[in-house]
């Protein structure tokens, strides 16, 4: 079998340069994983809450009007997403905003050209490589969902970084006992000294622990299943619980107010899940066993409702969000 691009590039660097840290390694395989095909779905490797139940888009459109409504209604609010995967969550988000009044423009922050095509079929928008291209004036409604979890993390054995070499294979050499993510928290500053400075909120939906101190939280997964993270680097999604502790530290340092995190199902069912698949399930009765099931998946505390967390950032003369 022929080596993959991705793979013979990384032991060509290795070889040149020797062991990398499982950061660049980490960075590298997603960045090629995302960029060449859409991971999402049945037929890809994962499915994100928003490919379960347009319930999830549409609660967090309403919440994001609700906030809106409540600041005053500030014409010039622009809608951001980083990493909206296909789309399908702003789509319902947006719906459920104009519901209530609200159609901001549409600002999408992601670099795979299969994503952008898939989300431009869907949306109205302006992409961006990163952030710093976003308007610099209006208020942002800023939605992230399950998109840290994919940022680089950097791991450690005491106070040794620990690095991927190539034996026949990639390995790590050693023991993790603790990870950062140094790009989490680059990302969280800047969206916070934003929504200080122009107004707004950030919604931060992704799973991971709200504790410091956890030790490897790095996982791979390729068609449904966990698999070795080391083993064909740029085919299969590479993960690491967020640390919400960590965001909230950085969020409150550059001047925004942090509600949360919550458990996903505890801030669902506050925000009224259950009447919403009532309402959907009253119009399409066909379909009440389907829309129980999405609900339970999203919100059950041995499903996603207890490992996923919700956090918001809130500028400091906005009102306090919903749910928290």
């Amino acid at each position: 079998m022929s080596q993959r691009p991705l793979e013979a590039r990384l032991r060509a660097r290795i070889a040149a340069e020797g062991p990398i840290e499982v950061a660049d390694y980490m960075a590298e395989a997603n960045a090629h994983y995302y960029a060449t095909r859409d991971p999402f779905g049945a037929d890809g490797d994962f499915t994100t809450a928003p490919e379960i139940s347009q319930m999830f888009g549409e609660l967090i459109g309403l919440w994001l009007a609700d906030l809106w409504r409540r600041a005053g209604r500030p014409m010039a609010a622009r809608y951001v997403e980083l990493g909206p995967g296909r789309g399908t969550l702003a789509e319902d988000a947006l719906r459920a905003m104009r519901g209530a009044g609200l159609a901001p423009p549409v600002e999408l922050i992601e670099t795979s050209p299969v994503l952008r095509a898939a989300q431009a079929e869907r949306l109205s928008a302006r992409w961006h490589d990163g952030l710093a291209t976003l308007p610099d004036r209006d208020p942002l409604l800023i939605v992230a969902n399950e998109f840290f979890d994919a940022l680089p993390v950097r791991q450690f054995e005491g106070g040794r970084e620990l690095r991927v070499r190539y034996e026949g294979g990639f390995v790590r050499d050693g023991q993790v006992e603790t990870e950062t993510s140094p790009a989490a928290l680059e990302i969280v500053d800047a969206l916070a000294r934003r929504l200080a400075a122009q107004g707004g909120a950030a919604l931060i939906v992704d799973y991971g622990h709200d504790r410091p101190g956890i030790g490897d939280t790095l996982q791979a997964v390729f068609r449904h299943a966990y698999a070795d993270p080391f083993e064909a680097p740029g085919e299969r999604d590479l993960t690491a619980h967020v640390d919400f502790h960590a965001l909230a530290v950085a969020a409150r340092a550059a001047g925004v107010r942090v509600f949360g995190p919550a458990p996903q199902g505890v801030w669902l069912n506050a925000l009224g899940i259950k009447l919403r698949a009532a309402a959907l399930a009253k119009a399409a009765p066909e379909r009440g066993a389907e829309i129980a099931a999405a609900r339970e998946r999203l919100t059950g505390p041995d499903r996603m409702g207890r490992l996923f967390k919700v956090m918001a950032l809130v500028a400091p003369n906005w009102p306090e969000p919903a749910g928290f």
